[in-house]
């Protein structure tokens, strides 16, 4: 029977500690949503004001042929601007975008102790993750999503520890988009003046996570958030997202595009794959890129999943602004430190918009 959910730390214990998350309240039968998931007035979103992006998907097919220069200066464009672009001819095949969408609604759709077994608490594998919201312990209102995260070191530990039901697709997934993330980043950092090879390419990349995102059905959308305000932490993050959409980018008050500080909606486009600028990307450039403000809508009408991987340093990497950029530009506006550090900043606090920059910018920081 599940609990009475006016009282927090009753839900709290069901949803986070017992391991049935949002999804177990929505089976409850719930009519409303729980007070701990709803957001103070400035962070609800109201979907009736939100302007869609029209940008149109960048061709990667074309990086290979005559058009190279151009399609590079897209994706450069798009990265000093938004901070964030589709990409369709990616390489990952279509039929695998499918199935990885059926294959998170199969995972998200099991009981609650089968999936609550990778709580991180008892997981059997330092690689799974199942959780939700994003750190429960330290938000004032939770947010209203589960997942699973896997963590990638090799094939042969992803097929061994990864959830039986979806390590496949979301093996495949990662090794069919290598190619499609070392070409962005060879346009990005050629840009900068940095050639990628086989010599740094962990530099940028050596980690890699992939996640399924799940955000159920929710009687009170206006009420809560899916994700909360926040950028990514790593390099680059490429996001599957299905037809429901509800994913918003915040359009950077120094950009020189319109709607400068409004929140702009990211459609979902048949085919495409959605690729965002992360924090090490924007102080490798030392602030010529952005990383992307963005935020997770929730809907009352249906499930909505999405599937991003993560690629980032290793955890012992030093980051710093490439010394080209900085002598470029006169000043260093981020300061040098080891990604572990960042990451811990990161995970310790509560979505908070681009906060988690502060870690590394110096006085001289725009």
């Amino acid at each position: 029977m599940a609990p009475s959910f006016d009282n927090e730390t009753s839900l709290f214990n069901f949803v986070v500690r017992d391991g049935y998350g949002v999804k177990g309240i929505v089976d409850s039968g719930i009519s409303t949503v729980p007070r701990a998931y709803i957001q103070p007035p400035a962070e609800q979103i109201n979907k009736n004001n939100a302007t869609i992006c029209e940008i149109p998907p960048i061709d990667l097919s074309k990086l290979d042929g005559l058009e190279h220069g151009q399609v590079a200066k897209q994706i450069v464009r798009a990265a000093e601007t938004l901070g964030f672009f589709q990409v369709v001819n990616h390489g990952v095949p279509i039929e695998l975008l499918e199935s990885l969408k059926l294959t998170a609604h199969n995972f998200f759709g099991l009981p609650a102790e089968r999936k609550a077994v990778y709580r991180k608490e008892v997981s059997p594998s330092p690689l799974v993750k199942y959780g939700t919201s994003f750190v429960p312990e330290k938000e004032r209102a939770l947010e209203w999503k589960d997942y699973i995260s896997m963590a990638y070191t090799n094939d042969d530990e992803a097929l061994q520890q990864w959830p039986v039901e979806c390590r496949d697709d979301a093996l495949q997934y990662l090794k069919t988009s290598h190619q499609m993330v070392t070409k962005l980043l060879e346009a990005l950092l050629g840009n900068l003046g940095v050639e990628l090879d086989d010599s740094n390419i962990d530099v940028f990349i050596g980690k890699k996570m992939v996640n399924m995102n799940f955000y159920p059905i929710c009687p009170n959308p206006e009420l809560t958030v899916g994700v909360g305000r926040h950028s990514d932490m790593g390099t680059l993050t490429i996001l599957l997202q299905d037809g429901i959409g509800g994913l918003y980018v915040k359009v950077p008050e120094d950009s020189d595009m319109k709607n400068k500080g409004e929140w702009v909606e990211i459609p979902p486009i048949p085919g495409a794959i959605v690729i965002n600028v992360g924090d090490m990307l924007q102080i490798w450039s030392n602030g010529k890129y952005k990383s992307a403000e963005h935020r997770v809508r929730t809907t009352s009408t249906k499930s909505r999943v999405s599937i991003p991987i993560f690629v980032s340093p290793q955890a012992t990497q030093k980051i710093a602004p490439f010394p080209q950029v900085v002598e470029k530009d006169g000043v260093a506006r981020y300061k040098e430190f080891v990604f572990a550090d960042y990451m811990n900043s990161f995970f310790g606090n509560a979505h908070d918009g681009k906060k988690s920059l502060e870690f590394a910018k110096t006085n001289s920081s725009a």
